[in-house]
């Protein structure tokens, strides 16, 4: 599906979870691709960038427009935006169990909400460990919903010796599901060993 402007749309939540080295990674994966990313980053994201990044949303590669995450009249609260999908990453507890509630607390939580009743591909980027018995039953209800819950793993079968590389491996996953091909991408066929 491709946007009313002839190109694909995503949407990029970021919420106040620990993880945000996969926000850069991911961008920079994408950076090649044609595509139009907006971003919408809440209170508590903003705060953990700067402490595990050392960056503000607006120093992220890519993004193109930033919207004002306690603006609910904002574009990407209306069922006529024409994004063509929308990840949260990372995705909170809070978050998660906003969105399951179908709770519209800020613009990230509404724009879930928009995607979804639109059957459009929304990714939750979800993080914490362990996880306890509301975490899975919102994860389920979130999925029942139509969202892909793709938890922040990356993949070691590519044997990364760095961090950067190890979010490398899931930048690449969550491009996989959200229909983005990144030419450069490494997949277990390409493994000489197997």
């Amino acid at each position: 599906m491709e946007s009313a402007h002839g190109k694909k749309k995503l949407l990029l939540g970021i919420t106040g979870a620990s993880g945000m080295l996969f926000v850069p990674s991911f961008l920079n994966a994408i950076a090649g691709l044609d595509i139009l990313v907006h971003g919408i980053c809440s209170a508590s994201g903003r705060n953990v960038l700067k402490m595990e990044q050392d960056l503000r949303p607006e120093e992220l590669p890519v993004v193109t427009r930033w919207f004002d995450p306690e603006d609910l009249s904002a574009f990407p609260a209306s069922g006529s935006s024409d994004y063509t999908s929308m990840v949260v990453l990372p995705c909170t507890m809070g978050s998660l169990a906003a969105i399951a509630g179908g709770l519209s607390l800020n613009l990230i939580h509404r724009a879930v909400d928009v995607m979804l009743k639109e059957r459009r591909k929304v990714v939750l980027a979800v993080r914490e460990t362990p996880l306890n018995r509301t975490h899975l039953i919102n994860m389920l209800t979130a999925h029942d919903a139509g969202a892909v819950i793709c938890p922040t793993m990356p993949s070691y079968y590519l044997r990364p010796e760095t961090l950067i590389e190890a979010a490398q491996t899931y930048s690449w996953r969550l491009a996989d599901q959200l229909g983005l091909d990144i030419p450069e991408r490494k997949r277990w066929s390409d493994l000489n060993q197997f």
